[in-house]
């Protein structure tokens, strides 16, 4: 199987290059070249104009090139600073000295970092900072980012934006993988795209649409989560009460992480949970699914109480599951597929006759889920690792919906999946919400959660703090909730108010009273400059 096949890219210093691809374009094979982990079969790669070879990230990271991967590579038995300082002994020291650089450049760069924080207890959100503070730490001057904004709210990728800017203007080169394409629009300087692992295209973000590099990517529509008509009935699938949980960290210090939550899914609803990464949802996924101990409260799938029950039992009760990491939770990296499609199943037909486990059952419900899903693999006996993550994800939804499960428990469905695979998947969710699933569904992808979702709750340092109404709410609201600015029902300013309240802020910070008359538009011109100034997996 040819991964890459006459790649051409050329990457100007001090900017910002995109690179897009559906699922399995063979984005990350290149990527991994450009950082020694795999060689070409044929071709040239030249730095700054000099031909090199790359055989090992070492000579990579020799060369100023460093690289944030989609799928983190982090020892979760050591803390920040140990993760970081891991290789780069010489750098800095392995003391106060590592540690002082570590924070400082945590600070720097706004990434929030505690540098003796242990890995184990970090979200999905807080491993990526770590990530890309260990590729600055080595003082990287080309930084591959893979995926960077999976998990940012707007307010934190405008953050990461700016950051990527500030960089750009000292000189250093990015290399951004992403799927979302307004992203990619707002922040690019330029864009190449490849299809089935051949470059088929390069773009400028100044004139190119999102809808014509979704054709260019995967000769399709942009597609969006949109509205469609209500399914919710008044069936209780899920019932939540007073959720607690609390955890002690390194220094012996309780902390809650769930605090008094509660909660009710209905059959064909969609409840959608917001919330800046670390605040809650992982824990709160895992105490549905059993995964952690409960010091309070109740959880009632259909009437049955699920309180103490296994996995396992809450599984064959109807549960199921996508999980936040699919490496950590929901795939065995180095088995076949087909064994990987029993995971949570094992009990259950095709998987099973009676008893035993059914292995041709079990092989040829797998081969109906790749042809179903998209899987691109070139069989169903090579394992997991091999596959893009877009096809890592597209495997396990396929997995978890051949179940007919009552209640789907979804962390970030569609994290890493490509703009055509994502239509399939929302298609997916759509159609057996309509069948009377019930869903929770955690994501980063603001508009994602809008799209979905019958009704949203937000989630701010382990406790349901707010709700919003999909219908009428912004991204933007969300955004400001999610940082605990808001309590309650979230309405959306009309749009006039909000001008008058930009305005009148305009003029709090000039010292000037705001004017409130309709003819301001020297203020809008003073607006539009400011924003034109600003624009500059796989």
């Amino acid at each position: 199987m040819v991964a890459n096949h006459d790649i051409d890219i050329t990457v100007r210093r001090g900017t910002v290059h995109a690179l897009m691809g559906e699922n399995g374009a063979g984005k990350s094979t290149l990527m991994k070249i450009l950082y020694g982990m795999q060689k070409p079969d044929e071709g040239t790669i030249a730095v700054n104009g000099k031909q090199v070879q790359l055989n090992t990230p070492a000579d990579a990271i020799a060369l100023g090139i460093g690289m944030v991967h989609q799928h983190f590579m982090l020892a979760d038995y050591l803390t920040v600073w140990e993760n970081i300082v891991l290789g780069g002994e010489k750098l800095h020291g392995i003391g106060a000295r590592a540690k002082a650089k570590i924070q400082e450049l945590s600070d720097q760069y706004g990434l929030g970092v505690r540098p003796d924080a242990m890995v184990e207890d970090l979200g999905v959100a807080d491993r990526q900072r770590v990530e890309i503070l260990k590729v600055l730490y080595r003082g990287a001057t080309t930084l591959i980012l893979d995926e960077p904004t999976a998990v940012l709210v707007p307010q934190e990728v405008d953050a990461l934006f700016g950051n990527l800017r500030e960089l750009k203007a000292e000189g250093v080169t990015v290399i951004f993988i992403s799927h979302k394409l307004h992203e990619v629009l707002a922040v690019a300087d330029a864009i190449s795209v490849i299809r089935r692992g051949t470059t088929v295209g390069d773009a400028d973000p100044k004139t190119v649409t999102a809808r014509q590099l979704a054709e260019l990517m995967v000769g399709a529509e942009l597609p969006s989560p949109g509205s469609r008509e209500s399914t919710v009935t008044d069936t209780e699938m899920l019932r939540v009460d007073g959720l607690r949980i609390a955890k002690t960290d390194a220094e012996g210090i309780e902390r809650v992480v769930l605090d008094d939550i509660s909660l009710r899914i209905r059959k064909g609803e969609i409840l959608g949970i917001a919330g800046v990464e670390g605040n809650g949802q992982a824990e709160l996924v895992e105490a549905i699914m059993g995964m952690l101990p409960l010091d309070g409260g109740a959880v009632v799938l259909d009437g049955v109480d699920l309180t103490r029950q296994l996995t396992r039992a809450r599984r064959e009760a109807g549960i199921g599951y996508i999980p936040e990491d699919r490496h950590r939770h929901g795939l065995l990296l180095e088995a076949p597929l087909w064994e990987n499609r029993v995971l949570g199943h094992v009990t259950e037909p095709p998987n099973s006759k009676g008893v035993l486990l059914d292995p041709a059952g079990a092989r040829k419900d797998t081969q109906r889920i790749v042809e179903e899903y998209d899987v691109r693999t070139p069989g169903i006996e090579v394992t997991a690792a091999s596959l893009s993550g877009g096809n890592q994800q597209k495997l396990i939804i396929g997995r978890e919906m051949s179940h007919k499960p009552k209640l789907l428990v979804a962390a970030h469905p569609t994290r890493g999946v490509d703009v055509g695979a994502q239509a399939q998947i929302w298609e997916q969710i759509r159609g057996a919400q309509r069948e009377g699933l019930a869903v929770l569904l955690i994501s980063a992808d603001l508009d994602e959660l809008i799209g979905l979702s019958d009704t949203i709750r937000v989630i701010y340092r382990g406790r349901l703090v707010a709700d919003a109404d999909p219908a009428t709410v912004t991204a933007e609201d969300l955004g400001t909730a999610m940082t605990g600015a808001a309590r309650g029902h979230i309405e959306s300013e009309p749009e006039a108010v909000a001008e008058d309240r930009a305005l009148a802020a305009d003029g709090r910070q000039t010292g000037d009273a705001p004017d409130a008359s309709a003819g301001s538009a020297d203020a809008q011109a003073e607006t539009t400059d400011t924003a034109d100034d600003d624009q500059a997996g796989e």
